[in-house]
């Protein structure tokens, strides 16, 4: 699941046919003074600047201004520029314009185990957390689409009114196509307002999470994804991702400061078992990583030179269990390309590398692992009747 900043999943929306306010990103004043200079609207209305970061409680840490004109933008925008918050320094500013209203809504769409969810309420904003009991669901099943009706027939439960009733089913149902067509995980719109000077309903905000493993298939996604550690994402880490974003499978990668047990295991269940087997045995994990639905040799061996390249790392677990369809020679051989390149580089010095696996083809892939000691890699390598986590104890024990 990835997370996208308002920004961009506001651009999303707006693709689909709802309605949002105007709005730039910029990342400084100079940016956005030449945006006015081009875009009317930022001189003429009322404007609204956040920090473009993925931040909680913006507007308690002063990160929210509102009623602006373009001189108290520019203004804003240079106060929250470079401002550090915890592990984050505030890069972006969103400047958005400010739309008049009175009544605030509730609308999103999320993904269940089932299929789908939307969910209308006819309070909005803060108020909403307070009175969740008022929020109506239309539950969907996989490849089900909302009706008109029954987007209707939720809005009138969410006790809507008049001519509301269909604007609102109107733009659950925009939600819903979005949402379906853009591979969200959930797509939520807090508040939703009337628009006073034409009576349409607008997006004023938009928390978005994407299938990130879907981005081959949308060119137009040329937004970064919000980190979600409470800080950017770092160099080697935006690699990974790039190569992740264009093949069939999955290369994952996040840097863990401090660490000394590098870890390159297969399958994201795996990945999750070898890395708390080595926090439960005591060790420091250097990192998270995984791969998995047999991604091509390439891709493996770009993960390889970046867990290569984890400061201050002891071990490497190359860990995995009995692949249903992995290739282990074709995944193994970017493994064995990304070591040799690591090592000419000066790379793995001291450095035990812990190998256990299975599936099509382990014997020949195991067999070339164990090669790499004739080349001066201190490697052992297991096959499937070694247990999963073994492999792990003999690392943290090892001198």
């Amino acid at each position: 699941m990835a997370k996208v900043l308002e920004g961009p999943g506001m651009g999303l929306m707006k693709k689909w046919g709802i309605n949002v306010p105007n709005y730039v990103v910029v990342t400084s004043v100079d940016e956005l003074t030449k945006l006015g200079q081009a875009n009317e609207w930022l001189k003429k209305s009322k404007l609204v600047a956040k920090a473009h970061e993925a931040l909680g409680s913006r507007f308690k840490l002063g990160l929210v201004k509102v009623d602006l004109d373009f001189k108290a933008a520019e203004a804003a925008t240079k106060e929250m520029i470079g401002r550090q918050v915890g592990s984050i320094t505030v890069t972006q500013v969103i400047v958005s314009e400010m739309i008049p209203h009175k009544e605030e809504y509730y609308c999103a769409v999320k993904s269940t185990r089932e299929g789908s969810e939307i969910l209308v309420a006819n309070c909005g904003g803060i108020e909403v957390e307070s009175n969740w009991e008022r929020v109506k669901r239309l539950d969907l099943e996989i490849g089900q689409a909302p009706s008109a009706e029954a987007l209707e027939k939720l809005s009138k439960e969410a006790g809507f009114t008049g001519p509301l009733i269909k604007k609102m089913a109107e733009f659950a149902g925009k939600m819903f196509v979005c949402f379906d067509s853009e591979d969200a995980q959930y797509l939520e719109v807090n508040p939703v307002v009337t628009r006073a000077s034409d009576g349409e309903l607008v997006a004023l905000d938009a928390v978005t999470l994407l299938d990130g493993d879907a981005k081959f298939r949308h060119p137009d996604w040329n937004f970064a994804f919000a980190a979600e550690f409470g800080r950017a994402y770092s160099k080697q880490e935006e690699e990974v991702m790039a190569v992740d974003s264009k093949i069939k499978g999955s290369v994952k990668f996040i840097e863990i400061p401090g660490g000394d047990t590098a870890m390159l295991p297969a399958g994201g269940g795996a990945s999750v078992y070898y890395s708390d087997a080595v926090v439960a045995r005591g060790g420091k994990l250097a990192n998270y990583a995984e791969y998995s639905g047999d991604p091509p040799d390439w891709a493996v061996e770009v993960l390889t030179e970046k867990v290569c390249s984890l400061p201050g790392i002891k071990n490497i677990i190359v860990g995995g269990a009995i692949a249903n369809f992995t290739d282990v020679v074709k995944t193994f051989g970017g493994i064995i390309n990304g070591f040799r390149k690591a090592k000419s580089e000066g790379k793995l010095k001291g450095v035990k590398i812990w190998v256990r696996r299975g599936g099509p083809r382990e014997k020949e892939g195991l067999d070339a692992m164990r090669a790499l000691k004739d080349e001066g890699f201190d490697i052992s390598v297991f096959d499937r009747n070694t247990p999963l986590t073994d492999i792990v104890d003999k690392a943290l024990q090892a001198k």
